[in-house]
């Protein structure tokens, strides 16, 4: 019969509260250590919890932490479950021609796809997301991976559909541009949800 504190049969067990936990610890040691390489030890026992919890077949209330190819690929999937719907309504096309004719919704709508995949990711909460590493020293690659994947996945998929066509002329590549954004937003939220949802 076993004790209680896991000495009989194998360690303790540890709950999603414990994850966490044991994540700020880390996190909080690996900004006080003195060398890369500590740091680098720090991040492998980021790596191993991660991976020890990876055994739990339990989807939410997990920590996620890094980016590899399965993450980028989640993305791409919900990007274009979200997105081939906009792909075939002509009202994605409408939207984008009055988006073309005011610039400055243009970069709204960008600052909303981005927005939504932040609330997304690191907000609402559906898992405790971590930021391994950011670009420059800034943005977190999740982010910037989340969202460079939705719009290009927009760019290909409206553009191998015929919605969009590239050319010399600046006219119709502002247009096809606009366009795109359109679709972008909910393929930026469907690959934020495609890539976290699963819990990887």
């Amino acid at each position: 019969m076993s004790s209680g504190d896991g000495s009989a049969d194998g360690p303790p067990e540890v709950d999603d509260d414990g994850i966490a936990d044991l994540f700020d610890e880390l996190e909080e040691l690996a900004e006080i250590v003195d060398s890369e390489s500590e740091r680098e030890q720090v991040r492998e026992a980021m790596r191993a919890a991660v991976e020890a919890q990876d055994a739990d077949p339990a989807v939410f209330g997990r920590v996620v932490w890094g980016f590899d190819r399965e993450d980028f690929a989640e993305a791409v999937l919900g990007s274009l479950l979200f997105g081939i719907p906009m792909a075939v309504e002509g009202g994605t096309r409408d939207a984008g021609l009055h988006i073309a004719g005011h610039p400055l919704y243009f970069l709204g709508t960008l600052a909303t796809a981005v927005g939504l995949v932040f609330g997304i990711l690191y907000v609402a909460d559906f898992q405790d997301v971590r930021v391994a590493r950011r670009f420059f020293g800034l943005v977190p690659r999740r982010l910037a991976v989340v969202t460079l994947t939705a719009f290009g996945t927009a760019v290909a998929l409206l553009t191998a559909w015929g919605m969009v066509t590239w050319s010399t002329d600046p006219g119709l590549v502002w247009e096809s541009l606009c366009i795109c954004s359109v679709a972008f937003v909910p393929m930026a939220i469907g690959g934020a949800l495609g890539d976290i949802l699963p819990g990887s």
